[in-house]
């Protein structure tokens, strides 16, 4: 639901100011001290759609690369991200027959063939990678049936697996289980990323997903931004005002870096 804006001393509070209106905040803010330096090699590029189906960002990707390096910003508390899960999501639908469920022979239960289906998927074995960790999945929404006394001729689920590769392994575990029993869909597929690192920064990995494996031609990808993915899409979702500040040194302290980087290895291209 929405929330009010409201602050005190320490935290701004509301619906995005952790996730993400305080990240495009300490962006734009950076990228205006940037400009009084001088600086005219950034640029700002917002997008819709990354909770959904990455929309904006696949129509950004159609569009000509801009970039050597793409800085994202997501709740990181800061940190320099070096890696992020991917997202396999799944849509599944099983189907039975409707009967008086005085009289279950005359009838065939979607819902138990769905339990059975998410049972044997729970027992899959995941993949794991030595900075991402394991992978995850989780039984987001199941619905199914009308009434208590009907056989159900008809159940629903919806999957979300947190994936640590390009989650082709994954997705054929899935479809093995999925095969045959019930109807599935396969909503959304991202990779597993691995970025950049760099001298300076506190860095760490993440298990959430980004739209950075889309935006991939528009430059290298970085990412890091103020805030806790902890308290993103809560009731008490906030995000402190020194963290804010702190974002806006650490975009400018990443222009930098990046532009030495680029530099040198230009440098070295160049035999100088």
């Amino acid at each position: 639901p929405a929330l009010p804006m409201r602050e005190d001393d320490t935290y701004l509070y509301g619906r995005g100011s952790c996730d993400a209106k305080g990240i495009a905040a300490a962006q734009i803010a950076a990228a205006e001290r940037l400009a009084a330096r001088g600086e005219r090699r950034v640029g700002l590029l917002f997008v819709v759609g990354e909770e959904l189906n990455g929309d904006g960002a696949k129509a950004a990707a159609r569009l000509e690369p801009k970039g050597r390096y793409l800085i994202n910003g997501e709740p990181t508390e800061n940190k320099l991200v070096v890696g992020s899960k991917g997202i396999l999501r799944v849509n599944l639908r099983a189907r039975g027959r409707a009967a008086h469920s005085a009289y279950p022979q005359l009838g065939e239960s979607a819902v138990e063939k769905l339990l059975d289906v998410l049972a044997d998927l729970r027992q899959m074995p995941m993949p794991a990678d030595p900075v991402l960790g394991a992978a995850t999945g989780n039984i987001g929404v199941i619905a199914g049936g009308c009434a208590a006394n009907v056989i159900p001729e008809e159940a629903t689920a919806q999957l979300m697996y947190r994936t640590v590769d390009n989650s082709g392994g994954l997705r054929a575990q899935v479809e093995n289980v999925l095969r045959g029993r019930c109807e599935y869909e396969i909503v959304r597929e991202t990779p597993a990323l691995l970025m950049e690192k760099l001298d300076g920064f506190e860095m760490d990995s993440v298990a959430f997903t980004t739209d950075l494996p889309h935006l991939t031609r528009w430059g290298r990808p970085v990412l890091l931004g103020p805030g806790s993915i902890r308290v993103a899409h809560t009731d008490h979702e906030r995000v402190a005002k020194a963290e804010l500040e702190r974002a806006v040194e650490l975009y400018c302290k990443l222009v930098h870096d990046l532009k030495n980087r680029v530099k040198g290895a230009e440098r070295v291209s160049q035999g100088t």
